[in-house]
């Protein structure tokens, strides 16, 4: 049973617009980060409250959430016995809420300050049972794709919605409760899918506010990493989830792409390339004793159609309980090296930089993707009693592609140019300096990454030159009372830097992540 606490002057339930339910477990220093940025929220406080769920912390933590509570009318404490996962703690969370909708915050986050606001306004507008709103990844990469643009009645199937299955989302709260709709008690790994999928399945509308920053997904140091998970305790669970899926749906093109998500996610991504050599042999058995007879079981042909050229070899593979296949697979995966080389460079007279590109995938200093007619000839796996046509990726060359993006040292990616490569091995791009250098810009580390799609693979590596090459380019034409060129760093590494009048120099890198920081904390 939970206790809590009562403040006579905290907001009438009728007014409350959205209940912040956040589980609490002895936090760290970030816990005053979150509580700031809820005092920022451009939401008027009597619209809002946030329930701190207490797990059972330690007597500090109580005096320090006493506190908080003490000195903020719109701030609950539920003191919780100790469950040891956070399912429980949202679930007394929903069921003190007096707010319309609930919103899910985890302790080490914070909420950009227009997000409740924004959230609110966008779900009475379109009668949400469900919001997903904008997360932005701090020290961490996110999906774009699902936040490219608004939804007001995202679909399952149709829109991207399971490229976030975090529970950082708002909630009608009655919706909530008329559904049952709850997180699992006790430590039950994948809970947010499972509530989240059933929060999507039993919904009547779900949409998606890309268009405003609303939850900062922040990783921290030491953070839990699911790169290695003991697969006797974690598969069930994940069993536990394509149950959920086949209970709501029927067999068909719908079931297949909602399992494609946690079959390419759970089970061929943990099978591939250097993760998969990288493990101890006998870890190796228990992780494939485990999924082995779920590829079986859980997932057809049909759930195959969609996977990319190096999934479906894994998919036969796993099927067909060729192990000694699957490694040497993984480790021809582990082997193969990608270099991306700057073979010409020139300044248009408008401003943009033309870079003559040359991409190379190899494996023991020789190609090692060699196609014929479509058709893989160069792998070191015999194919004997697999599918036919296993390895003709005609579909993934078309979809071959080059994209550069500015990297720089705070974590926030830009994107330069983009080029279609068909089975090629050479493109030209040209990047606009005007798209990346702002105003403000002034930190001291860009350099251009190289991102390559070759035949379902993905490779990210650092764009390089020599110096020769990308001198014979030369300064750029004046652009907003500045010049830049491109500059080989060390090991041929190829940055972007800017000229100033004088002829200082300051290197090109995003600061958007930092700034964005600044002003959500109002500094």
């Amino acid at each position: 049973m939970s206790t809590v606490s009562e403040d006579p002057q905290s907001p009438p339930a009728e007014s409350v617009r959205v209940s912040v339910v956040v589980p609490v477990f002895n936090p760290n220093e970030a816990f005053d980060e979150l509580i700031a940025s809820l005092d920022r929220q451009t939401l008027d406080r009597s619209q809002f409250e946030v329930l701190l769920c207490d797990d059972g912390s330690d007597e500090q933590t109580r005096e320090r959430l006493a506190k908080v509570e003490s000195t903020r009318p719109y701030v609950r404490v539920l003191y919780l016995p100790h469950s040891g996962w956070p399912g429980t703690p949202r679930n007394e969370g929903v069921a003190a809420a007096r707010g319309r909708y609930v919103q899910f915050v985890d302790q080490d986050d914070w909420l950009f300050e227009s997000a409740l606001e924004a959230l609110c306004d966008y779900a009475d507008e379109h009668g949400s049972d469900v919001v997903v709103g904008k997360e932005v990844g701090i020290g961490r990469p996110l999906p774009r794709r699902i936040y490219r643009r608004d939804v007001p009645d995202a679909k399952l199937g149709e829109d991207p919605l399971l490229e976030m299955l975090t529970p950082h989302k708002m909630f009608r709260t009655a919706f909530l409760r008329e559904k049952q709709v709850r997180f699992p008690d006790g430590k039950v790994r994948l809970e947010d899918h499972l509530f989240v999928m059933r929060a999507y399945f039993e919904a009547s509308t779900i949409s998606i506010l890309g268009s405003v920053p609303c939850y900062a997904w922040v990783k921290r140091s030491g953070s839990a990493s699911s790169s290695r998970i003991d697969p006797d305790s974690y598969f069930p669970h994940l069993e536990a989830v394509l149950d959920l899926v086949e209970r709501y749906t029927e067999p068909g093109r719908l079931r297949d792409r909602l399992l494609r998500h946690w079959f390419r996610g759970k089970i061929l991504k943990r099978v591939s390339g250097k993760r998969m050599v990288g493990y101890p042999a006998e870890y190796r058995t228990r992780l494939l004793d485990a999924v082995i007879p779920i590829v079986q079981r859980r997932f057809g042909p049909g759930v195959d159609a969609g996977l990319a050229f190096p999934q479906r070899i894994r998919a036969a593979l796993l099927r067909a309980d060729r192990r000694g296949d699957l490694v040497a697979f993984a480790r021809f995966e582990k082997e193969m090296k990608c270099r991306v080389a700057v073979t010409s460079a020139s300044w248009s007279r408008g401003g943009g930089l033309s870079l003559g590109l040359r991409v190379e995938i190899t494996r023991d200093g020789q190609d090692a993707l060699v196609f014929d007619d479509g058709t893989l000839t160069s792998l070191p796996v015999p194919m004997d009693g697999l599918p036919t046509g296993l390895l003709e990726a005609g579909r993934e060359l078309r979809n071959d592609r080059i994209e550069l993006v500015l990297a720089p040292a705070d974590g926030e990616v830009r994107h330069l140019a983009t080029a279609s490569l068909r089975g090629r091995s050479t493109a030209t791009l040209a990047v606009d300096p005007l798209r990346v250098f702002g105003p403000d810009d002034e930190a001291r580390e860009a350099r251009i990454v190289a991102k390559v799609r070759r035949a379902g693979w993905t490779f990210e590596v650092p764009l390089t030159s020599d110096a020769a090459t990308l001198a014979g380019a030369g300064r750029s034409p004046l652009l907003a009372g500045r010049t830049c060129t491109p500059v080989a760093a060390r090991g041929g590494a190829v940055e972007l830097r800017r000229v100033w009048p004088g002829g200082r120099f300051k290197d090109l890198a995003g600061r958007a992540v930092r700034r964005m920081r600044s002003r959500a904390r109002g500094r």
